[in-house]
């Protein structure tokens, strides 16, 4: 499922920056419940969550949405 795929993606990025979830959320301009729920696959951010998340992660929307293995 493309959302639980992507919600992996969110979790590795978030990771390898050493950031909380709530840090994301934060960033983001939502709750931590919400970024939580992107990361699992339950809600799918809507196009300007994930440009800023391209953005926190510094990584293309492309690899953030598995079209691309190279982050840029």
């Amino acid at each position: 499922m493309l959302k639980q795929e992507v919600g992996q993606r969110f979790l590795i990025c978030r990771k390898e920056l050493k950031l909380s979830q709530k840090a994301v959320a934060d960033k983001l301009g939502t709750a931590q419940p919400v970024y939580q729920r992107f990361e699992k696959g339950v809600y799918e951010c809507n196009y300007t969550q994930l440009l800023k998340l391209s953005e926190i992660f510094d990584v293309s929307v492309d690899y953030l949405l598995g079209k691309k293995e190279e982050r840029r």
